[in-house]
């Protein structure tokens, strides 16, 4: 009987399967080619999470990621699960600088049986009890050492104890009275905090699980300075992570912190203006902002400036030169987006604006066909200021007795009265009598 589980969870809790495993998943993009995994007898195999190791598969067994096997341990057997096969083994083995003819490579024994995942769960159950009384046993014995994380063997002959110290301890005592207590083969192995909260798990500060519990395999060393490029307050509450020492993530942003820095002019060097001087307080790197102070210990008129007029006032100042003062109105608005909508789809008031626009067009006139064929209306702007002063003086207008033109409909009257008798093409102007008086001849 053939037992296979996959790595993403089995629901047994067996350690080998478990979803904190996965930051040590690697994807086999060689798989779908044929006799890929004749290359090497070599197969990775993972056990409680982060512990790996490579075996030999000595006995031609039909091994996939995802089986769970047995395989050779010191003494005994060990129960993990197949993460890669094929050569892409050789690759991993190269990455982590171990020979590929090790005589001391061990085996892989069989595919687990049911029998070896009994012993196996029984095992796994005595860990947490272990743990708690191993840490009461090395207190009696007034060891500086914290018991953080117990494994067990797959067959439960030998467990792997994980402790943290801050200075070389004595266990030699520990592990006789250990022997004695739980009747198994000790082995001691010494982690630092980041690899013992790796091993826990937990949530950061951010919300997510904790980076070095769920992708993080190598732990480089965090120092100080990370936080002093990114200006962030060095409090030692708020830069330490759940293991205690400076968080991971301050690695993560430094160097396009560093890489922005390099844009911006030195900040030791204070602003000389007509007005005063003003010293440097702080900077919005990515914003390419910085905010000075007219006193050097204590804020006073803050004033925010960008880069480039820092750079400009610093080069008058090394010329002599000092401006009347400094830039202290910034523009809050946004950016004009580059995408313009021409067709006006995306604006919210669209309707608003045809409606006010339609409120503002004049009526249409129905009679159109007449109104082109008329003649244009004349301008009388440009009459002499006497006649335009003197208009209401020239008394009752004379009488028009064609009764052709009067009886006439409106539509087929002329726009000009005096066109008809002058007989004067439509787009002249009308003379105009400089006479005043109405009872005078024409």
């Amino acid at each position: 009987m053939e037992i296979k589980q996959e790595s993403a969870g089995c629901g047994t809790h067996c350690g080998t399967c478990t979803n904190k495993a996965t930051k040590l998943d690697v994807f086999d993009w060689l798989k779908d080619i044929e006799d890929s995994h004749a290359d090497t007898d070599l197969v990775e195999v993972q056990f409680k999470n982060t512990r790996k190791g490579y075996f030999r598969n000595t006995n031609d067994l039909r091994l996939e990621k995802g089986d769970i096997v047995a395989v050779e341990a010191t003494p005994g057997h060990d129960i993990g699960t197949v993460t890669l096969t094929g050569r892409l083994v050789l690759i991993q083995m190269k990455k982590h600088n171990q020979k590929f003819d090790n005589p001391e490579i061990k085996r892989v024994y069989r595919k687990a049986r049911p029998i070896d995942m009994e012993k196996y769960e029984e095992a796994r159950a005595k860990e947490q009890d272990t743990m708690i009384r191993s840490r009461k046993l090395a207190e009696d014995l007034k060891l500086n050492m914290k018991i953080g994380d117990v494994e067990y063997q797959g067959d439960g002959n030998k467990a792997i104890f994980y402790y943290i110290a801050d200075e070389r301890v004595d266990f030699r005592q520990l592990i006789r009275v250990l022997a004695d207590t739980f009747k198994i083969r000790i082995e001691m192995k010494q982690i630092g905090a980041r690899q013992e909260a790796g091993r826990i798990g937990g949530i950061g500060p951010c919300g997510r699980e904790l980076c070095c519990s769920s992708w993080m395999s190598n732990f480089e060393s965090v120092s100080t300075s990370a936080a002093r490029h990114q200006d962030i307050s060095l409090n030692p509450q708020k830069l330490a992570g759940q293991c205690g020492k400076l968080k991971c993530c301050l690695n993560h942003e430094v160097d396009s912190y560093v890489e922005a820095q390099r844009k911006l002019p030195p900040k030791e060097v204070p602003l000389e203006t007509k007005d005063g001087t003003f010293y440097h307080f702080k900077t919005d790197v990515f914003n390419q902002l910085m905010t000075y102070s007219s006193e050097r210990n204590f804020l006073a008129n803050l004033t925010v400036l960008h880069a480039d007029r820092v750079i400009e006032i610093q080069a008058m100042n090394k010329r002599g030169q000092r401006p009347e003062n400094l830039l202290v109105e910034i523009k809050k608005d946004a950016p004009a987006p580059s995408f313009q909508d021409g067709v006006g789809e995306e604006s919210l008031t669209r309707f608003d604006r045809e409606k006010k626009n339609k409120s503002f067009k004049p009526r249409p006139n129905t009679d159109n066909r007449n109104r082109e064929n008329s003649a244009p209306r004349p301008n009388n702007d440009n009459r002499p200021r006497e006649n335009r002063d003197n208009r209401d003086n020239r008394g009752p207008r004379p009488v028009n007795n064609n009764n052709t033109q009067s009886n006439a409909p409106r539509e087929n009257r002329p726009s000009n009265p005096n066109q008809g008798q002058n007989n004067a093409p439509r787009f002249e102007k009308p003379k105009i009598n400089p006479n005043p008086n109405p009872t005078s001849d024409n």
